[in-house]
């Protein structure tokens, strides 16, 4: 395989084909230990951190081929392959774990065997397992003091292992704004800055936290190098501000309000151990709706053990009077940098932190793309780069639909903008503003990041949607729906994309095995013929769809009817390239062939290999080609139109003539 390669908003291929990139993320599972098995809704051994092993995530490497296989099948073959840093550096400091190594190595390379490319992730949720997420090893906490057996009895952090069922769906994400994940973010991008008195063996808690991250991956790195299907590396998936740039410490305004809400300064005393009165949220159709408040009680002691003191309380954010009370000194702390600036997290931390990553990793492969994205939860642009910034990158921001994430509900009528915190109304309505939200990032990209190309690294739609109906019923039309409205907003903008996700253990009952979460795309209790590629597919006629992978030019159009089952697309041919175009045509929507209207040229099928070759002609033109199938029960009546409007003249005439004939008899008599 040929490392594709970057050249302007576009990925080419070695013979200079603008490349339209289809993919998906492996896997859901990832995120926690193989073994013992750390499904969240499992307790057991939860807290001993460093005697696991992830070598078997994403799935056993015996079971490698099938997997890959079936997404080469589907159009898939783009993989962002998940490897949370816990999983690589979890016994300890400097520590790496040899065997995953080995084992991910084999992963990456029978990924080459099937003709898939891949970057890697190095995955994070609210930091780690231990704030209720994943990414981070539990050492991070040890280095500061902070006790993860004490995280519940404090409300540092809300996680499904200790809280157990049923778990609230979508709470995870409230840990954002908690104590535990929210200092360590600050001090991972922020410790030089807002934490200067915190040092681990007198180097600095920023410099010594991302100096083992970015060693970390480095190791990966290493094994991977030489690999030209492996693209690069992220940087670190959906990257938080933690409490950096936030104004005002007494207030809360955060977008992801769920259960307790504490003020930041209220979640830094209730990790010390007072008691505090917290606003309370819950989720509901209507949206996120204020409930009152609650005292949540505290346990006596503080997050910390002993010998280690409060962080924020060392470098001078609060502190406690003659009578052990608390009270804050600086609100204002994480507004400011210490140069009286404001804080601004993309352009003074994330920016400094992702060209430190890339610089590591190219140190050992001085060709890797570095894929950037900024914080998710807040919708804010990317940082603005410059030429002192680090080239040959790509942005992968995320997006969703949310009403549909966070009520797993499909209201076919009913969305949500997070860009401008308001509701959508209307399915067209809906249709054009998912396009117009997707079309932002890329108008960043341009305006932010000189232009690179922009891949959705996270989309997709929960299965579980309104409780569990595909599953009781066995019909997923809804789920066809919701994600072809999805990947239809994926297509009006020419997006790259890599769907969240595929779990090779998801199970209806206990979906990818995190934090209730259930988004794959593939599911064992689905999969009722093991003989069949396609079985185990959730949705496929909106997941599998046709598209152009490698185009001699510059793609204008794509668009997929998923009804009709016709695909069309156009483009603008490149005089330069002399390789023609290459399409995607699934057997899955074609079992019986296709027809194929070209506007000039030439083409040829190729059915086994599901590709149609497409040869323009030198005519400077768009060049338009059109598939439809062979199937008489999808072929389309070309004639329908005028047929059924002939027929609505006809019962018309027929209508005004009985009522004359009517009138005529009337007057006669």
């Amino acid at each position: 395989m040929n490392r594709i390669h970057i050249d302007g908003p576009w990925f080419k291929d070695q013979h200079g084909r603008t490349l339209l990139l289809r993919g998906v993320n492996l896997g859901g599972s990832s995120k926690v230990p193989y073994t013992p098995n750390g499904a969240t809704y499992l307790a057991t051994d939860f807290f001993d951190h460093k005697n696991i092993s992830f070598v078997g995530r994403p799935f056993p490497l015996e079971e490698a081929d099938r997997h890959f296989e079936r997404l080469k099948s589907w159009g898939l073959d783009l993989v962002r392959l998940l490897v949370p840093w816990e999983a690589i550096e979890h016994a300890g400091p400097g520590q790496y774990d040899e065997a995953y190594l080995d084992y991910l190595t084999a992963v990456v390379e029978k990924a080459r065997d099937h003709g898939i490319n891949l970057f890697i992730d190095p995955h994070q949720d609210v930091w780690s397992r231990f704030s209720g997420g994943d990414g981070a090893p539990g050492w991070t906490f040890d280095l500061i003091g902070m006790d993860i057996t004490r995280f519940k009895g404090t409300g540092a952090a809300i996680a499904h292992q200790t809280y157990g069922d049923p778990f609230p769906q979508m709470i995870w994400s409230s840990n954002y704004n908690k104590l535990a994940a929210a200092t360590m973010f600050s001090l991972f991008f922020g410790g030089n800055d807002f934490a200067p008195e915190t040092q681990v063996n007198g180097v600095p808690i920023q410099d010594y936290l991302q100096a083992h991250y970015i060693n970390a991956y480095k190791q990966v790195a290493e094994r991977l190098k030489g690999m030209d299907h492996v693209l690069g590396f992220d940087t670190m998936n959906e990257p938080s501000p933690g409490f950096i740039g936030d104004p005002d410490i007494r207030t809360s305004d955060h977008q992801l309000r769920m259960g307790d809400v504490p003020t930041p300064y209220q979640t830094m005393l209730l990790g010390a151990g007072f008691s505090q009165s917290v606003a309370v949220y819950n989720l509901t159709l209507l949206g996120v709706l204020f409930r009152g408040t609650r005292v949540i009680p505290a346990e006596g002691y503080s997050v910390y053990c002993e010998g280690y003191q409060d962080v924020w309380q060392q470098n001078g954010v609060w502190d406690t009077d003659s009578r052990g009370l608390p009270h804050l000194l600086r609100p204002h702390h994480f507004g400011f940098r210490p140069d009286g600036n404001p804080a601004h997290f993309a352009q003074d931390y994330l920016r400094p932190f992702v060209n430190a990553f890339a610089h590591g990793i190219r140190e050992i492969d001085p060709e890797a793309t570095i894929f950037l994205e900024a914080d998710p939860v807040l919708q804010h642009e990317p940082p603005m780069w410059t030429d002192d910034d680090i080239p040959n990158i790509v942005y992968v921001p995320h997006w969703y639909d949310g009403v549909l994430l966070f009520t797993k509900r499909y209201l076919p009528h009913v969305g949500f903008n997070a860009f401008i915190s308001r509701p959508v109304i209307g399915k067209n309505n809906l249709t054009k503003s998912f396009a117009k939200q997707l079309g932002l990032h890329q108008l960043w990209a341009k305006n932010y990041l000189g232009n690179p190309p922009v891949l959705i690294g996270e989309t997709g739609i929960p299965f579980d949607l309104d409780d569990n109906i595909g599953y009781k019923t066995g019909n997923f039309s809804l789920h066809v729906q919701a994600m072809d409205r999805t990947m239809r907003a994926l297509e009006a903008n020419l997006l790259h994309y890599t769907l969240w996700n595929y779990t090779s253990d998801n199970t209806n009952a206990r979906g990818d095995l995190w934090n209730g979460e259930d988004l794959s795309i593939f599911s064992q209790d689905q999969q009722l013929d093991p003989s069949d590629i396609n079985s185990g597919g959730r949705a496929l006629e909106a997941v599998v769809r046709p598209y152009a992978k490698a185009t001699a030019g510059e793609p204008l159009r794509i668009s997929f009817d998923v009804n009709r089952v016709i695909f069309e697309y156009a483009f603008r041919h490149d005089s330069r390239v002399t390789e023609p175009t290459e399409f995607f045509i699934p057997r899955y929507h074609y079992p019986f062939g296709y027809h194929v209207d070209v506007s000039d040229g030439e083409y040829e099928k190729d059915l086994e290999n599901q590709r149609l070759i497409y040869r323009h002609s030198g005519k400077d033109v768009p060049h338009f080609v059109r598939v439809r199938p062979l199937n008489p029960r999808h072929e389309p009546d070309e004639n329908a139109f005028w047929r059924n409007r002939l027929m609505i003249v006809g019962a018309v005439v027929l209508a005004l003539m009985a009522l004359l004939s009517g009138r005529k008899k009337k007057d006669n008599a």
